[in-house]
């Protein structure tokens, strides 16, 4: 019997059974298209997250203050530590381009034209190269020492009436402060722009750390005293009292410095610069670190390949988890054949009695079993791009199909038929004519 003979009766007996047929790929085509979808979101997922980081975030190195033994990712358990004094130093190391405080402020509610909107944790201060002026949609970078703030577009389009460029926004912080910002930048899209911030849109204000957290906020922590943030009960801007010592006591939970250049050398140099001093006796903050605090000081590589790690834990988790559908799907196809040689033992008997070798009996379940196979994993491969792609756009990912498992999921599918196949084949070829005749 010729191969496309085989093909063609196994064919033909898949078409008569098509509910039974239809069935036993179900679980190939569940467990195919689980990996294609999550393969493709994790992909699309890390293409998203890489996509946001430009070249000049690259030679960033962000740092912290956190006990040895705790786990997370940035600003896992840190602590205010670094002072303006530390700043100013680092900035003057070999191989530093800048260096600027992060710390993010808890807020009440932004208003904007008598309407006025809950809002917690939205502002964000730092310097004023933490907004590269490429994420900018329209306007410009905050300068220190001004009372000017970036949004993004979640804040831009909260209100009834959108916030546009040279409009003033008014912060309630936490504690009863209020203060007047003007808005002279937009950020093209709301994702965090750094690591410490995550990913994920959300509404943020970005501000100076001069004065917003200097000289309105640093009493609110431990080495702040401040004390020049007087409630606005009229709305407007927050004052001072200009005492300098008191704005320079000010600590922040994190620092980001710059290195010259995106090269590894460049950003390694800068980092050990930042690090030798802040472990050095020299440093405000060696003095908190004695309290049993470590200094963290990671790239935005190091990071992101961090977070790479965890997605690819996940991804692989999940395509565990498909990969246990394949086995059911597998034993689906092995159990449906081994019923339909019972069905079919007088028809083997019948191919025998008229001169069919037992090789020709085997390459028939065996075709049948692969084609099973096949079927089920094009029907799973189709699905899986499909949710993949609806996944992705729903999210707002950008979308990256991972083609190598496309082929590896038609390739798993003809393994499976084969395996699950295999048995049940050699059974009808081993199955004796005699007996199959008399089979009824």
């Amino acid at each position: 019997m010729r191969a496309i003979e085989s093909l063609r009766l196994a064919w033909r007996s898949i078409r008569g059974h098509k509910l039974r047929s239809s069935l036993t790929t179900l679980g190939i085509v569940i467990g195919i298209a689980a990996v294609i979808a999550f393969v493709t979101l994790g992909a699309s997922l890390q293409e998203g997250v890489l996509g946001d980081v430009s070249p000049d975030d690259r030679r960033n190195v962000y740092g912290w203050a956190a006990e040895p033994e705790t786990e997370g990712g940035p600003l896992a358990g840190a602590q205010p530590v670094f002072s303006e004094d530390d700043l100013d130093e680092i900035e003057q190391r070999e191989g530093v381009e800048a260096a600027y405080g992060y710390m993010p402020l808890s807020t009440q509610a932004l208003a904007y034209e008598g309407e006025i909107s809950p809002q917690s944790d939205a502002l964000v201060a730092a310097g004023p190269s933490y907004i590269r002026e490429n994420r900018l949609a329209e306007g410009r970078q905050f300068e220190q020492g001004e009372r000017e703030a970036v949004i993004n577009p979640a804040v831009a389009g909260q209100f009834e009436e959108d916030v546009s460029v040279g409009d003033e926004l008014t912060v309630a912080l936490q504690g009863g402060q209020r203060t007047t910002v003007t808005v002279v930048g937009i950020t093209e899209s709301s994702e965090g722009l750094s690591p410490f911030e995550g990913f994920e849109p959300s509404p943020r204000v970005y501000v100076p750390t001069d004065p917003f957290y200097t000289e309105d906020a640093a009493a609110a922590f431990p080495g702040g005293d401040s004390g020049g943030a007087n409630n606005g009960s009229d709305g407007n801007e927050t004052e001072t009292d200009g005492n300098s010592s008191d704005a320079n006591d000010a600590l922040f939970l994190a620092i980001v410095v710059e290195a010259e250049s995106t090269d590894d050398a460049a950003i390694e140099q800068a980092k050990e610069s930042a690090r030798s001093y802040l472990e050095s006796e020299e440093s405000d903050a060696s003095a908190l670190l004695d309290d049993g605090l470590e200094v963290r000081l990671q790239t935005s590589a190091e990071l992101l390949q961090q977070l790479e790690d965890v997605l690819n834990l996940l991804q692989n988790f999940i395509v565990g988890i498909a990969a246990i559908s394949l086995v059911v799907g597998s034993v689906g196809i092995a159990n449906i054949m081994l019923v339909s040689v019972t069905e079919r033992t007088r028809e083997i008997g019948i191919m025998k009695a008229v001169g069919a070798q037992n090789r020709e009996i085997l390459g028939l379940f065996l075709a049948e079993a692969v084609i099973l196979g096949v079927i089920g994993a094009i029907l799973g491969t189709l699905l899986g791009l499909v949710a993949g792609y609806l996944g992705a756009w729903y999210i707002d990912l950008p979308l990256v199909y991972p083609l190598e498992y496309v082929v590896l999921a038609i390739v798993v599918g003809v393994l499976v038929g084969i395996f699950a196949g295999l048995y049940p084949a050699w059974r009808a070829a081993r199955t004796d004519p005699i007996d199959a005749l008399r089979y009824e």
